[in-house]
């Protein structure tokens, strides 16, 4: 039976939804509150430059899932794309992540990898269980490493002290004993050749889909529909009436240069002294294209308030707590099934999202044969 869908959000996740259930018959309504899909990942073509600009930062995708690699080549041509990323610190330039040509060239050796690995690990702290990213970092590469690369940048994207911070943080920075200096360690990596709006436009182009951009879904009509997907706020949903839960949010200064004002895509600035965190120069995403102008974002980090674009998910003890009450809430809402960053209130790479997507509509269909409640989650936020 065709049942009439709200997909709340034209990002990956309600893209990704919209087509699978399109395709099994449904009939999807697909609603936006800005003027262009893909969410935080859409690019555009520069006017004045021709550059493609990653409009809400940087995004790279990277996965070792092989049907999420192969869902996306359906939709776009993906180009080959490593993400190489260089340091500034103390006006010396370095790779990330931290490898032997780091190590190396910031305490002036020239070690082999299993020299270097003893070298670091004389220099770590016996922490046997860390529990904040300070120590994580401390028994990982030790003060000196810590200091330079890590600690900085973290207390300016964060706003609050490393020994703060959970350990997990950290976990996902890798440490190599080579020269490598690919970012990402997954198997398949690259950019979609036309950008990644022009990828989710193509996931949403089907029949089955109607896409109504510049338009705020008012929860409350939530029981006009067979089923909601929620990919927005968690607490938005329910009009923030326990409180708002925490996000970072960025602000970007866009300046313009001629040629290629800094020879990568993005140079880090984990000194103090500099108030941003990173510069992106946004033609170097596209390195088969050649442009004689260059377009350029500063990346400065803030707390979120309620008229900005929430970024990353804050997740310690108190917005801990506070989403625990939303999770009850949700467990309330009928026929709403919350998606996504937002909806799950986590930190989630392309990959992720995609996968859970994909998941997601497959156990809704399922229910749909078998009469029991659609998941309430695509997964679950704590």
């Amino acid at each position: 039976m065709t049942e009439r869908l709200m997909m709340v959000g034209a990002g990956l996740s309600g893209a990704v939804l919209a087509r699978q259930l399109a395709e099994a018959g449904h009939a999807i309504t697909v609603v936006d509150a800005r003027p262009h899909v893909a969410g935080n990942c859409h690019t555009a073509r520069d006017a004045d430059t021709g550059v493609m600009v990653h409009t809400y930062g940087p995004h790279i995708f990277h996965t070792d899932d092989d049907g999420v690699w192969d869902y996306v080549q359906r939709f776009a041509r993906f180009r080959d794309y490593k993400n190489q990323v260089k340091t500034t610190v103390a006006s010396q330039v370095y790779s990330l992540p931290v490898n032997l040509h780091t190590i190396n060239q910031f305490f002036g050796t020239a070690l082999r990898p299993d020299q270097a690995r003893a070298f670091v690990a004389a220099r770590t702290a016996d922490i046997p269980d860390p529990q904040t990213f300070e120590e994580q970092a401390l028994a990982f590469v030790g003060p000196d490493l810590y200091a330079a690369f890590f600690k900085g940048y973290t207390e300016k994207q964060w706003g609050t002290s490393p020994a703060n911070l959970p350990a997990s943080i950290l976990k996902r920075l890798p440490l190599r004993f080579t020269y490598d200096d690919n970012y990402f360690f997954h198997r398949h990596q690259g950019m979609p050749e036309d950008g990644y709006t022009a990828l989710v436009a193509a996931i949403l182009d089907h029949p089955g889909i109607a896409v109504v951009l510049e338009t705020v879904f008012d929860p409350a009509e939530a029981d006009q529909w067979d089923h909601v997907f929620w990919s927005g706020p968690l607490d938005g949903f329910f009009d923030y009436r326990l409180g708002r839960l925490g996000y970072r949010t960025l602000d970007f200064e866009v300046f313009r240069a001629d040629g290629d004002w800094q020879g990568c895509a993005v140079m880090n600035h984990p000194d103090t002294d500099v108030p941003y965190t990173r510069i992106s120069e946004h033609k170097h995403f596209a390195p088969w294209e050649s442009h004689e102008k260059s377009v350029l974002y500063r990346e400065f980090p803030r707390a979120c308030g309620p008229n900005d674009i929430p970024y990353y998910p804050i997740r310690l003890a108190e917005e801990k707590s506070l989403l625990a009450d939303y999770v009850a809430l949700a467990q309330t809402a009928p026929n709403v099934t919350f998606v996504g960053r937002l909806g799950t209130y986590r930190y989630l790479d392309m990959d992720v999202t995609i996968r859970e997507a994909l998941d997601l509509a497959q156990a809704f269909l399922a229910t749909r044969s078998t009469g029991t409640p659609a998941p309430r989650f695509s997964k679950a936020p704590l």
